[in-house]
């Protein structure tokens, strides 16, 4: 395929590029303002035992989770001073008329406590209520809904007002990101050509791979629109498109570009430069797109859509990448080819310092790996004691609305009366007494639990206020049964409140448990449930492909634990840095104490994927270099000294653009951009230029066993670079080798 596609652009080189700016403006239009087709939802799994519960609520009884939550603080007096009772009664009245609202939990509508108890959604000094909204609908209707509130202080003279709440932390968190991801392209793309002219010691060269990364953006973003259409797509995955997009383009065209500058410098004319660099590097990018690519759709295995948008995004950016790769560079390099010059003087110098370094390390491979192994276990011996936990409003930057009012609640009010366990009993009828009663004190009795509101009242262990009003919400449709609102008292994202609600699950199978602890529950339990599947698609992935490759069962194996190990130093960096709060100053972020559940796995497919495109391009040349010689050292030390130039530049480019993103003020985009920087990084320098090429050179020739049946399988359907190229393409693969300096 490659070759037709070669032939066909040698014969039509111009047309191709004449398409291709005639098809910007097209996917520019089409890609165009992508995130108002986005969610800022996805964050739950619409079948888990949370989610049921709330719908069940939501259809049978009118009510929700608070999910919007304002915090009234009265200019003069005290909130329950009569003027402001009667203020704040027709603040709420009017809250409950607007569109999406299903209830209203405040201090003035919810009648008498028990005795004794003084009401959580008053503070401690008299001067602030916190009123609790219950938002209907999935979380983008949630969203729509706090927008439509964000003028709900205007015409409110007795009170300021402050909102936040899971809806409102979604709404700003959406506004933060889009201002984020331009920030992040302003900083990226000058830093980046900057670093291009360098690498490339020339403006023609180095705007080949800039223009590739345009397309490569526009078209993922064209792809992204079109996968919204049809199903939810994260507005988070945005970061990754853009920068993935910009890395992978760079990557590719960096690949390319080097390769075809190496072949004009033995003195191949410009198309047959380029007949070896498809056969060559063309076919290392078309790997190298589909082993990320695969490592992406991992990410289908789990069931909330947060996850799956990114593998969405990640497998329409690859697929966006390296078709501009593969299609326009070739065609710019034969209309341009000859201006470009070899490069031939810092390739030579690039040579030898790499060959030096493979020399290095092939002389005390047993040094090398044991050191660079040592050092990735300690690096990443912190990720033995992380903490899984929710995403709240600590993502945001402690200067936004809804942090900053999240962080007076903590202050001001002794409950998080807003974070409520909703029990959903649908067999049971509301007008049981002694059932509800039965019930209302087994859950009493689970530690941590502080009240229970139910059809019978108030019920503590101060005993049971009776029913007022209020109380009519737990009366739904006929046959609904009814449900319980329970309050803990700990905080939502605490282990106390783990522990009370997988308790209150015990009492009886047949309840529905909700709320915001049970929903990070049932979020932790989905990832840790679907973690090893999708693990063991990727092994299966890197397996596959690296034998398709190079025929070996050895290289395959050792990619896949080599990666592994890369990793372990990155997700130890991640719980030092953002769980346990180290550089949480320098950073600007505020730690939780936890890592949110979903960027663990998010950064290991996605940096795994990334780890084997380096994997690819250093595999690809030491297996060309040995189909060549049949010496294992020669074809590593050679391997690495024409491929670690190449690794760290794209390696270097890829963290400028992660390292933007990072600049996010959200803390997941931030631990994403970081992180990701963080991985490529180690994986290029410490990974590749040292410790495979050290256990290359410990297996010896073992690398490129494998039992007869399978040799004969790779015979027949191998994919093995340089297969199609000419044999006075040898020469080019051996030139300027590691021999000489």
């Amino acid at each position: 395929m490659l070759r037709s596609l070669t032939d066909l652009l040698v014969r039509r080189h111009r047309r191709v590029l004449l398409l291709t700016v005639l098809l910007v403006p097209v996917l520019a239009f089409l890609g165009g303002r992508v995130e108002e087709h986005l969610s800022v939802g996805g964050f739950v799994d619409p079948s888990a035992p949370s989610s049921r519960t709330a719908a069940h609520l939501e259809a049978a009884f009118g009510t929700a989770a608070p999910n919007y939550v304002l915090v009234a603080t009265a200019r003069t007096g005290t909130v329950s001073d009569t003027a402001n009772a009667e203020a704040g009664r027709a603040l709420v009245g009017s809250l409950r008329a607007r569109p999406g609202v299903l209830d209203v939990l405040s201090p003035w509508t919810v009648g008498t406590l028990p005795p004794g108890s003084r009401s959580p959604l008053i503070s401690n000094d008299d001067r602030q209520a916190v009123l609790a909204l219950r938002l209907g609908g999935d979380e983008d209707d949630q969203r729509r809904a706090a927008e439509d509130l964000t003028d709900v202080g205007a015409g409110v003279d007795r009170f300021t007002l402050a909102a936040t709440g899971p809806a409102e932390v979604s709404r700003q968190a959406a506004e933060r990101a889009e201002k984020d991801l331009i920030r992040a392209e302003l900083i990226a793309v000058p830093l980046t050509l900057l670093a291009l002219l360098f690498v490339f010691r020339g403006w023609r060269a180095a705007l080949v791979p800039v223009g590739v990364a345009v397309l490569a953006v526009l078209g993922a973003f064209a792809l992204l629109r079109a996968v919204a259409l049809a199903t939810t797509v994260s507005v988070f995955a945005l970061n990754l498109t853009t920068g993935l997009a910009l890395g992978l383009a760079i990557d590719y065209s960096l690949l390319l570009v080097a390769r075809f500058r190496e072949e004009r410098a033995v003195g191949r004319p410009v198309v047959d430069a380029v007949r070896v660099t498809m056969a060559t590097a063309g076919r290392t990018v078309v790997i190298s797109a589909t082993t990320v690519a695969l490592c992406m759709l991992a990410l289908l295995v789990f069931p909330v859509a947060y996850l799956r948008s990114f593998a969405y995004a990640g497998v329409a950016t690859v697929v966006a990448a390296a078709m501009a790769a593969v299609v326009v560079v070739p065609a710019l390099l034969l209309a341009v080819g000859h201006r470009l010059g070899s490069g031939s003087t810092e390739t030579a110098a690039s040579v030898r310092f790499w060959s030096r370094q493979a020399r290095r390390v092939t002389r005390r491979p047993w040094r090398w790996a044991l050191g660079a192994t040592a050092l990735l276990l300690v690096a990443g011996s912190p990720f033995l004691r992380v903490d899984p936990g929710r995403i709240d409003h600590r993502a945001l930057p402690a200067a936004s609305g809804a942090h900053a009012a999240a962080e007076q609640l903590a202050r001001s009010f002794t409950a998080a009366e807003f974070h409520p366990v909703s029990v959903a009993v649908p067999w049971l009828d509301p007008d049981d007494e002694a059932g509800v009663r039965a019930l209302v004190g087994g859950v009493l009795a689970v530690p941590g639990v502080r009240r229970v509101d139910s059809v019978l009242g108030f019920t503590s262990a101060a005993g049971t206020v009776p029913p007022t009003t209020y109380h009519e919400r737990f009366r739904g449709a006929a046959g609904a049964g009814t449900w319980l609102s329970v309050a803990l008292a700990a905080d939502p994202d605490t282990d106390e409140a783990e522990r009370a609600v997988r308790a209150i699950r015990s009492i009886d199978p047949r309840l529905g448990v909700g709320g915001t602890t049970a929903a990070v529950l049932d979020a932790v339990d989905g990832v840790v449930d679907r973690a090893p599947l999708a693990l063991a698609l990727i092994a299966l992935t890197t397996l596959v492909l690296l034998f398709l490759m190079t025929g070996s069962v050895l290289v395959p194996v050792k990619a896949l634990v080599v990666n592994l190990l890369s990793l372990s130093a990155t997700f130890g960096a991640l719980v030092w840095v953002f769980q346990d709060g180290h550089l949480a100053g320098p950073l600007a972020f505020t730690p939780t104490g936890h890592l949110d559940v979903f960027s663990p796995i998010l950064v290991f497919c996605i940096a795994f994927g990334l780890s084997m495109d380096y994997e690819v391009f250093l595999l690809a040349r030491i297996a060309e270099v040995y189909a060549i010689s049949g010496d294992n050292s020669a074809a590593i030390e050679q391997g690495l000294a024409r491929t670690g130039r190449i690794v760290t530049a794209a390696a270097g480019l890829l963290a400028i653009v992660l390292v933007a993103i990072g600049t996010s003020g959200m803390v997941t985009v931030k631990l994403f951009g970081l992180g990701l920087a963080l991985a490529v990084v180690v994986d290029a320098v410490l990974v590749r230029g040292a410790l495979v090429p050290a256990l290359m050179r410990l297996a010896g020739g073992a690398n490129w066993w494998a039992p007869r049946p399978l040799r004969r399988l790779h015979g027949r359907i191998g994919v093995v670079e340089g297969a199609a190229v000419p044999p006075a393409a040898a020469p080019a693969a051996l030139a300027g080798s590691g021999r000489e300096g």
